[in-house]
């Protein structure tokens, strides 16, 4: 749902010609993207219905208004762990970033499984029993594993709070989520 400093606003201030492709596959989300949420009029910011386990429908979409030519960064937030090891979200991440240039980032956070302990995994395996979407907790291991080949970027696999934290920030506790980035060095990844 919008909000403020959405992705578009942040990349088309730091360059105002970035061409900007949210996806999304609730067409409520997306109405009131439509409606609220504006680029620049040097950038382009797009909307298209996808579901993220069609990685290639996606992909074509996307090409409208992206330049797979030119390095893309692609922002998996809070999305991958709603994908059972079934669903192969290491191969979603590989077929997303197979088309783009060298040079393309991906950036992922995750829900974790090995910061909280037993009573977050517990709260989550009650949660999954009632809702129509599981949700799958991950060790830090297993959130690295889904950027596959792709150049890990400094500091890695951390907590969220210790990416890149400003230098004068208090010191954060734990946080049950993983986040990371990687990028693209070659084609053939």
């Amino acid at each position: 749902m919008p909000k403020e400093n959405n992705v578009h606003e942040v990349a088309q201030r730091a360059a105002p010609e970035s061409r900007v492709v949210y996806v999304d596959r609730d067409p409520i989300v997306l109405a009131h993207a439509h409606a609220l949420l504006r680029g620049t009029p040097e950038g382009v910011t797009r909307y298209i219905y996808g579901e993220l386990r069609e990685p290639e429908a996606i992909l074509r979409a996307s090409a409208e208004t992206l330049d797979f030519t030119r390095p893309i960064a692609v922002l998996l937030f809070g999305i991958l762990h709603f994908f059972s090891e079934d669903d192969d979200p290491a191969g979603i991440v590989r077929r997303l970033m197979s088309p783009l240039a060298p040079g393309s980032y991906v950036a992922i956070t995750h829900l974790a499984r090995d910061v909280a302990g037993d009573a977050l995994t517990e709260t989550f395996s009650r949660l999954n029993a009632e809702m129509a979407e599981s949700v799958v907790l991950r060790t830090r291991q297993q959130v690295a594993a889904l950027f596959g080949d792709l150049e890990s970027i400094e500091p890695g696999v951390v907590q969220l709070p210790q990416w890149h934290p400003a230098p004068d920030a208090p010191a954060p506790g734990p946080l049950p989520m993983w986040c990371g980035v990687a990028r693209k060095t070659a084609d053939g990844f």
